[in-house]
């Protein structure tokens, strides 16, 4: 398939929206890592509100690259334990 399809597109936003607002819920207590967990957060919010602007503007091309970049910045941050989240369907982390 060479095409990225509004199922496809509405799929990642629904997963890439659940983990936001799992990693939101859950920045590690870890009050060193507070600051970096904030920037973290901040780069997959704006990756996540440019993705729809693109969507809102038929550039799913665009759209699924910045979903994945906003997914990147959170599976990055739970990974170096920003984000105390242990849920491997959304993060590339061990439950």
């Amino acid at each position: 398939m060479r095409e990225i399809t509004d199922e496809k597109l509405d799929k990642y936003f629904d997963i890439t929206g659940s983990a936001l607002k799992k990693a939101k819920e859950n920045i590690s207590k870890d009050s060193s890592k507070k600051e970096f967990a904030t920037d973290f957060l901040d780069m997959a919010q704006r990756y996540y509100k440019d993705a729809k602007y693109f969507k809102e503007k038929d550039d799913y091309v665009n759209a699924f690259a910045a979903l994945s970049y906003a997914h990147g910045w959170l599976d990055a941050g739970a990974r170096i334990k920003l984000f105390d989240v242990h849920d491997s369907k959304l993060f590339t982390v061990d439950d």
